[in-house]
């Protein structure tokens, strides 16, 4: 796994002392905005790195391209026993060389993330019991944490493989204040940069509303989850029928896509439960696929991934992986 320049996170996994339930513990910030002397958040931009605010680069001369892909065919069914060969990679068009391919039970780093709001109270009985399920599937070695989120984002049980301890975390209900979706999704993507070693990571979000209190927006999300070890991303999205069109579904969709992940529009509650499983069986069926560019673009710049696998009888399957990633190499002297 190679070095990822970490530039810009508003987001941080906090509690607001005056909104604590009787009994709950602070959860330390993650990823706080750097403080000047003179009192003022400034961007933290190390190695002397160059980009935007809300954006992920890596040095991609040094860098292997580590993709995690799912291969469906025809009928959605996953296909699970294919060899290198059947693959081919393509950045910005052009054919690139495999330089590392397996498919194997490596362990897994995965945020939960569960909306709080008050329109969640009935349904999360359902999704607690769908999440633990989703936590007991998991191998020894897998780590997870559980975000509670409303108009902030409280880490309410950092990385563990005890169900118990997960179970008292989801159990942790305070449905008031706004929504900030796209805040909790950024500071749990960046939890997961700073705390876990662990290459393959992912994001199971369940929510019911849309975001109205994030600092950050879809379009800068979507780009820092693009890093070459950024997480696979899962939604279920609990909408009324009303909202399936509207554009929270759209910017979840979109979200997922580029990550290589999903979005679900379950009309029952009652199927939360199918789907978490659904997502912990193409968490462990991914292929892990590894390239080194063949560009040699200078600077801040995206380079949009295709890959393609085929059966033996050269069937063409449907590949699920990231669309693209930003690099920013250094300028040579």
């Amino acid at each position: 796994m190679g070095l990822v320049i970490l530039l810009f996170s508003l987001s941080a996994l906090a509690q607001d002392p005056k909104q604590d339930t009787p009994g709950r513990t602070p959860a330390a910030p993650v990823a706080a905005p750097a403080m000047q002397d003179n009192g003022q958040a400034t961007q933290d931009s190390p190695s002397g790195a160059q980009g935007e605010p809300g954006q992920f680069v890596f040095r991609k001369q040094v860098e292997e391209v580590v993709l995690h892909a799912l291969v469906v065919d025809d009928r959605n069914n996953m296909v699970t026993n294919l060899p290198q060969s059947a693959f081919q990679v393509y950045e910005d068009g052009k054919p690139q060389q495999i330089t590392s391919f397996h498919q194997e039970r490596i362990p897994v780093a995965l945020g939960i993330l569960i909306d709080n709001s008050g329109s969640m109270r009935p349904k999360r009985e359902a999704v607690n019991q769908a999440a633990l399920n989703l936590a007991r599937s998991s191998n020894p070695q897998d780590e997870i944490f559980v975000v509670n989120f409303g108009e902030q984002a409280y880490l309410d049980q950092d990385f563990t493989n005890d169900t118990a301890k997960l179970e008292a975390a989801l159990a942790r209900i305070e449905t008031r204040g706004s929504t900030a979706l796209y805040d909790a999704i950024a500071a749990a993507a960046s939890h997961l940069k700073q705390q876990t070693t662990l290459q393959k990571r992912a994001l199971l979000i369940v929510t019911d509303g849309e975001d109205n209190a994030s600092q950050e927006s879809v379009e800068q999300v979507v780009q820092q989850l693009q890093q070459n070890d950024g997480p696979v991303v899962y939604v279920i999205a609990l909408l009324t029928p009303a909202r399936h069109l509207n554009f929270t579904a759209n910017a979840l969709l979109n979200l997922c896509s580029a990550t290589g992940g999903a979005a679900y529009f379950p009309s029952d509650v009652q199927q939360v439960d199918l789907i978490t499983r659904n997502i912990a069986s193409a968490i462990r069926s991914q292929y892990v696929v590894g390239y080194k560019s063949s560009s040699t673009a200078a600077g801040h710049t995206y380079h949009a991934i295709q890959v393609e696998a085929y059966d033996l009888e050269h069937h063409r399957l449907r590949v699920q992986t990231r669309k693209g990633y930003y690099t920013d190499s250094p300028v040579s002297p």
